[in-house]
């Protein structure tokens, strides 16, 4: 079990026809941007990466943060849109 002071991991999915790897290296990198911008500020968050699977029109996101709240933080003040935000696990 994680301890409160340690941020979790959270995978944000992205689906969409519009989904492809030039588009969306343009919004993972607004993402990777702003997620540094807030780390600077003192927020608990690093944007680890990003993988697109065009042909099932799928991008996933893979962030560190301290919540949820603030992995919605990142997208809003990122203006970026997505489908869905889950914890995730690394085995």
């Amino acid at each position: 079990m994680r301890h409160r002071s340690v941020p979790a991991t959270w995978i944000v999915e992205h689906y969409g026809p519009s989904l492809t790897s030039e588009a969306f290296r343009v919004t993972a990198k607004q993402l990777r941007r702003t997620a540094a911008a807030m780390a600077r500020d003192g927020t608990r968050i690093r944007y680890r990466h990003s993988t697109i699977v065009p042909a099932d029109e799928v991008a996933l996101c893979v962030i560190d943060a301290a919540s949820l709240e603030v992995v919605q933080a990142l997208y809003q003040r990122a203006g970026v849109r997505f489908d869905r935000i889950l914890t995730a696990e690394e085995v």
